[in-house]
């Protein structure tokens, strides 16, 4: 609705009622009380390949027989260090057939309790990326 208002012989157009429209318009989004139509955004599912699929698959056994490994290797660790006595000996050999022999039983709770620490470690980040894991 505009208005014609003449003022010294010249007409004159009031744009006071657009304004009040647009304010209250402003308002009510402003407030909530207007809801804007907004298109939902789809999300495209991304199309995975067979084989891609399968290769992930494998991945996840590959994770999970790691895990698996390492939980035997733990138990068998827990043992040791329980049942350990003072006539234990420690024995390390590289491929070149080199030795490294230890019956130092401290040396070897030393050894051993360090490994069960990494170990562990490392199974707490198996596990994690498992969980994580995405097909």
């Amino acid at each position: 609705m505009q208005k014609v208002v003449k003022q010294n012989g010249v007409a004159k157009k009031e744009n006071a009622t657009v304004k009040k429209e647009v304010q209250k318009k402003l308002t009510e989004q402003a407030t909530g009380k207007t809801v804007v139509t907004e298109k939902p955004v789809i999300a495209e599912k991304a199309i995975i390949n067979l084989d891609d699929r399968i290769q992930n698959f494998e991945k996840l056994r590959g994770l999970a027989n790691h895990r698996e490994r390492l939980t035997e290797t733990l138990s068998e660790l827990t043992k040791f260090n329980y049942n350990q006595d003072d006539s234990s000996s420690f024995h390390l050999r590289d491929s070149s057939n080199l030795e490294f022999k230890t019956t130092n039983t401290n040396l070897i709770k030393l050894v051993t309790s360090h490994l069960q620490v990494t170990l562990e470690q490392r199974k707490s980040e198996i596990e994690e990326q498992i969980l994580e894991f995405k097909l």
